[in-house]
Parts: structure tokens; sequence; C-alpha cells
């Protein structure tokens, strides 16, 4: 089958890759009709990671069953499916308590499984014509039968959990104000993810003037973080107050204010300036233990000069990790089937997945409009 394989920084090929198989009876087999590129793609396309040539990349996937294990009981071939990026079991300690993002058992060793990423298990990603699913009763989210919505429903593997997640973390409320620091794609998800849960008045923080013309499409006050300290421009807006929560959809690669180099703990520490005493925090936007591109010895280790002093005198609460997808995604799917969301917005190109390589390039860059991919491998 074809498929998108990284090859080292910088460059991804459409090359010819082994055919997945079934290999337990708890697995399907799905042709992949929608797979979007994401932000985290890009920490391995750019070699921010331990990847290693040859890894096919691809954790936001959807599609239609192709063949079932003889062990699957609630899917048919046939079925159109939407995958979590987080591999999961649904049976070990932590899937039990919900926390599926840190199964403990798709992955020994490590808290967590994904498809196509580095260190997160032996699991093929989906920028390909087919994926094999593990424990796929468990793993297949059900959608209705036919094309409509597909963009809508495919970023159900990932960025609109993600978004909703990060608002979950920060114990977002009807009424709140929220800052969201970041206008990609997670960024913008969180921000709208804030308004479906009734937050009064939502900025959203970022530099890139596309992205914060969509942030004011949707009803967010838009922050450029090049014209002036965000906390500072936030506060003015909020009788100096501050914002009620706060939400990182930026994580380790953020820019310093006014420089073109990048400060990886600038976004926390703007953050805990941003949100008022006794306010609270969700981070997720990704950090990394081991980051080789890092601006210096500390942050290579994943260790940040964060201002963990302001934060406890304000008595701030912060919430952390990746989104448990399968905590959020039925019910995100059931108000997209509703009209009562449409996450699409966010998708500025649907492509072949002959195309692949040229999407990397240029939303890597982030030129002509480049904010959030969509490939088609196969027709739907």
């Amino acid at each position: 089958m074809r498929a998108v394989v990284y090859k080292g920084p910088f460059e991804v090929a459409i090359e010819q890759v082994e055919d997945p198989r079934i290999q337990h009876p708890n697995d399907v087999l799905v042709r992949v009709t929608s797979t979007a590129i994401c932000g985290s793609d890009l920490h391995m396309y750019e070699g921010r990671t331990a990847a290693e040539p040859g890894i096919v990349f691809g954790h936001e996937n959807l599609g239609v069953v192709e063949e079932t294990g003889e062990g699957v009981t609630t899917l048919s071939k046939g079925d159109r499916v939407v995958m979590p990026f987080n591999v999961a079991c649904g049976f070990c300690k932590n899937c039990s308590a919900g926390f599926t993002g840190f199964c403990l058992t798709v992955n020994p060793g490590f808290a967590g499984g994904a498809y196509g990423y580095v260190a997160m298990g032996p699991y093929t990603g989906g920028q390909a014509e087919y994926v094999r699913v593990p424990y796929a009763d468990f793993n297949c989210l059900k959608l209705p039968e036919g094309t409509e919505k597909e963009t809508d429903f495919v970023l159900l593997a990932d960025i609109f959990p993600t978004g909703y997640h990060g608002n979950e973390l920060a114990d977002v409320r009807p009424g709140d104000t929220v800052a969201v620091y970041g206008a990609g794609p997670v960024g913008l998800m969180a921000a709208y993810s804030a308004m479906l849960r009734g937050a009064s008045k939502v900025f959203a923080v970022d530099r890139v003037a596309e992205r914060l013309q969509k942030a004011r499409e949707i009803g967010a006050v838009p922050i450029d973080f090049t014209q002036g300290n965000p906390a500072e421009q936030i506060k003015e807006q909020t009788g100096g107050q501050g914002t009620d929560k706060g939400i990182d959809a930026v994580g380790y690669q953020a820019q310093a204010q006014g420089e073109d180099r990048e400060e990886p703990a600038t976004v926390l520490n703007s953050l805990v300036e941003t949100v008022r005493p006794t306010g609270a925090l969700g981070i997720p936007g990704l950090y990394v233990p081991s980051d080789p591109g890092g601006p210096d010895e500390q942050a290579k280790k994943g260790m940040l000069m964060v201002s963990i002093g302001r934060l406890f005198e304000k008595g701030l609460r912060m919430g952390t990790g990746q989104c448990n997808v399968k905590r959020y995604n039925r019910h995100l799917r059931d108000m997209i089937i509703e009209d009562r969301a449409k996450p699409s917005f966010v998708v500025s190109h649907e492509l072949p997945l002959d195309q692949a390589s040229s999407a990397y390039e240029k939303f890597d860059k982030r030129v002509e409009g480049y904010t959030k991919v969509v490939l088609h491998p196969q027709a739907a």
C-alpha cells in the first residue's frame, strides 16, 4: 500500500509499504478515507524527536472497516469509523478510570500508545491506504453511513477532543473568561470548545494574522503578541483582573515575544500572569522529556524555567497531559451530527495522499493559508 514515510528532518515521501494484516482476533483493518496532518507530526518532521527514518506517520484517521478479526463483536465490514489517536486496551487500570491516553497495556514500559508516533508503540500510522486497529471494539467509534461531515468527523481523532480536553483540564465553566495561547488547530478547537461550554469571553493569543482572523470569526477576541505583552493586553480587557482560566495550546516550541527564537516556557509563564489568583490552567500543548533541537541544554532534557513561585503565590491549579479521546469523542460526535458543532472550520486544505510531501512543507512553513490539512488516501 502507499503511505507517508518519514525519511529524515524536513522530508517525507510516499512509498510502498507492507499491507497491514489482522494480527489478533480483536483487530480490524480500516480502509482510510481521511487522515489529517497534526502539529504533533511536525515535531517529528522537523527532527525534534527521536523518530527514526521509516516510520509511517498519521494518528488522525477515519475510514471504512474492510476486515474484522474473529473476536470482534460490535463492528462489521462496511462500518464507517473514526479512531482516537490513543491506542488503548479498554480494561487496564487507567483505561477503566477513563485515562485512555495512558493505557498500561498497549505499549509495555510506557503509559500510552498511538498510531504512527515515536515511542508510542508498534502501531503503523494511518497516513496510508489502510490501517490496523487493535482492540477494535473499544477503539473504533461508529459514524453515520455515507460521506457527510467527513472533515468534521475526522477531527474527532485528535484536535477537537484535545481542544475540549484543555477546557476540562482548566475546569472551564459557564460564564468563565478564558485565555487560549496558540490559535493553531488545537488552539482554535480549545477556544471553540470554551464557547461550547458557555464561556462568557474567550481570548486567542497568536502572531499569525490568518489564525487571529479565524479566531475572530468564531467569536474569540484576538490578541497579537507581537503588539505587546499578551498578559497585559488581556488584563486591560478584564478590568485588570485577568481571566478565570487559561489554556496552553502551544507547547514546547513556543516563540519568544518580539524575537525570532524559541523560549519553551514562555507560554506557561505568560499564563501564570494572565490568569487571576485561584484560577486554573489547562496544558494540552505538547511538552517532551527529550528535545534534540532545544535552545539550551536544560530544554534539551525537557527541563524548563517555569515561574513556580508565582503559580504558588496566586494559588493557581494546573492540569496537564495528552487527551483521553474516548472520554469525549462520543458526545462530540453527537454534537456534530445534531449540527451543534462544526469543527471543520479549521480545515484549510483537502488533498490526495500523493500531495503529502508538499503539504508537510507548506504546513510547516505556515504558507498559502495552510492551517489544517486533511489527506484522502482513498475514495470514501
